[in-house]
């Protein structure tokens, strides 16, 4: 269990008057230091910015499945309440599930060669999104888990499960009815890992960590994803 904040300060002064040996202790401050008992936070910061793409395996079976389809990626933002270091990050926020292929309407449709037609996949999103406030704040701390190369933050939300990944993107398993937020970095989430293990030993107590989530203006049900793994189209109703 941390200890409290003591936020003790120790003051040493240059005057012989000094309240330590019965004077008046007028004298300026010349050195300062706080205690080393003090309580930190680490914060972590998923935004709206939509900052480009990612591929991830879709895990499906059958020759005709995308092998990959495209994720819109978001900026994330590390730091913490004694260094000030701010880390940017990419994390995905939509978590697709596959529902049913779909015949693209066009010419073999219309002739009746349905199987000659191009197919595409409809995926339902399901995110996580912050319901009634812009910005939504959870203490994470308590849901940490590190196994071998992979750091988790896995918690609910009412009904809903929620999880921070980071590792091989290609090696999770996606499970339906949990809501995804996967840090995707060059080094298959290594950095993201080093990064935080490095500010829990900088700061020595057991940090507490403050994940912040920003609700986007737009959030879309589900995607077509064609043959090639490219979005199509986003559904919004």
């Amino acid at each position: 269990m941390p200890f409290p904040e003591l936020n003790l300060s120790l003051g040493l002064t240059d005057n012989d008057g000094s309240v330590f040996y019965a004077g008046s202790g007028e004298g300026k401050v010349i050195v300062r230091t706080d205690s080393a008992l003090k309580k930190h936070t680490i914060s972590i910061l998923i935004s709206e910015q939509q900052v480009g793409s990612v591929n991830l395996k879709t895990q499906l079976k059958g020759v005709e499945f995308p092998a990959e389809i495209e994720v819109p990626i978001y900026q994330m933002i590390v730091t913490d309440d004694k260094t000030n270091e701010k880390e940017l990050y990419k994390v995905t926020r939509d978590t697709y599930f596959f529902k049913e292929q779909k015949t693209k309407k066009g010419l073999w449709s219309f002739l009746g060669l349905k199987f000659l037609a191009p197919k595409n996949f409809l995926f339902e999103n399901i995110p996580f999104e912050p319901l009634k406030e812009e910005m939504e704040m959870f203490d994470i701390s308590k849901y940490r888990k590190l196994n071998q190369d992979e750091l988790t933050y896995t918690f609910q939300k009412e009904n809903q499960n929620i999880q921070i990944f980071a590792g091989d993107i290609n090696s999770l398993k996606i499970e339906k009815g949990t809501s995804y937020f996967i840090v995707v970095d060059e080094k298959k989430g290594q950095r993201f890992i080093g990064d935080i293990l490095y500010r829990e030993k900088f700061l020595k107590l057991t940090p507490k960590v403050n994940l912040s989530i920003i609700k986007r203006k737009q959030v879309s049900k589900g995607a077509e994803i064609n043959k090639q793994g490219h979005t199509d189209r986003l559904i919004y109703i």
